[in-house]
């Protein structure tokens, strides 16, 4: 266990569309057949992204977010879940902070916290102070476990401080996620000053944008960290950009790297003891 490596499987994400690839699962039982068998290839916990049914575009909504965690839980009930309250595409509290008002089987384990405002390459991802702090203190108070996001080494001082105002309380999860054009981009300095900063009792996975997800991955997988992995980041299987990837594709090849590394994937069971979470099977979100 204290060598597994954590596979952290983001299916959908917010930008791509069935126009770029045929292949991203969007509605709600493409996800939830995209995640099961996500999980009988090995993964560790989902970082789910919920669309509407009908435009196909992202989707704050509780319903949405319930239906595809309703479907997963039927038979994969012990898989640790994560929902995106991403800042990109909704502005207000009570949107961004709707899924984490979901209750009982549907209550997520998980919430996405990108801890600083960033700029992507057309639109930008808004995490104004009181935006950060008041989601830290909603899941704080629903027992839900924040998932830390990190896109440059600011940020990882903005947990810090969230850990004194204890906002935050460990063991902590973070997502440092390199590539993108205003952050940090994916090389060994950059990844290696960002590691070294984190917080005692942090675990982490290495994330690339684009072409730069196998590369971080693979490096992440060399050094003992974990791996985020999924069409989020990229559609392509290959640098060349000339065969789209499967979700399926992408997690059996980082199974082919963690082999190569003799190091095996961590089970959604040791993950929920190592972040202190409820057993699942009907018991969700931080241990009481």
């Amino acid at each position: 266990m204290v060598n597994d490596l954590i596979i952290n499987f983001t299916p959908t994400g917010m930008i791509p569309t069935k126009a770029m690839t045929p292949h991203v699962p969007v509605g709600v039982s493409e996800i939830v057949e995209d995640v099961l068998l996500a999980s009988e290839i090995g993964i560790t916990m989902v970082h789910l992204h919920a669309r509407d049914a009908v435009t196909g575009m992202p989707t704050y909504k509780k319903e949405v977010y319930g239906d595809i965690i309703e479907g997963i839980r039927r038979y994969a009930p012990e898989l640790v879940i994560c929902v995106s309250l991403s800042g990109r595409d909704f502005g207000e509290l009570d949107k961004r902070s709707d899924p984490l008002l979901l209750e009982g089987n549907l209550k997520p384990d998980m919430g996405s916290l990108t801890l600083s405002s960033l700029n992507f390459n057309k639109t930008a991802s808004i995490n104004a102070p009181e935006m950060v702090c008041s989601l830290a203190a909603l899941m704080q108070e629903k027992g839900i476990v924040p998932e830390l996001e990190v896109f440059d080494i600011g940020m990882i001082n903005y947990a810090k401080y969230l850990e004194k105002k204890e906002l935050i309380e460990a063991p902590y999860y973070f997502n440092l996620l390199f590539g993108n054009i205003a952050c940090s981009q994916a090389n060994l300095l950059h990844s290696g000053i960002m590691v070294n900063d984190l917080p005692e009792q942090a675990c982490w996975s290495l994330a690339g944008i684009g072409n730069e997800q196998l590369k971080m991955n693979s490096l992440s997988v060399a050094i003992g960290g974990g791996v985020r992995v999924g069409l989020e980041d990229n559609i392509w299987y290959d640098m060349a950009r000339t065969k789209l990837a499967t979700n399926a594709a992408l997690l059996k090849r980082i199974h082919l790297i963690a082999n190569a590394n003799e190091r095996d994937v961590m089970s959604p069971k040791d993950f929920r003891l190592k972040m202190n979470l409820a057993p699942g099977n009907g018991v969700y979100g931080r241990c009481k």
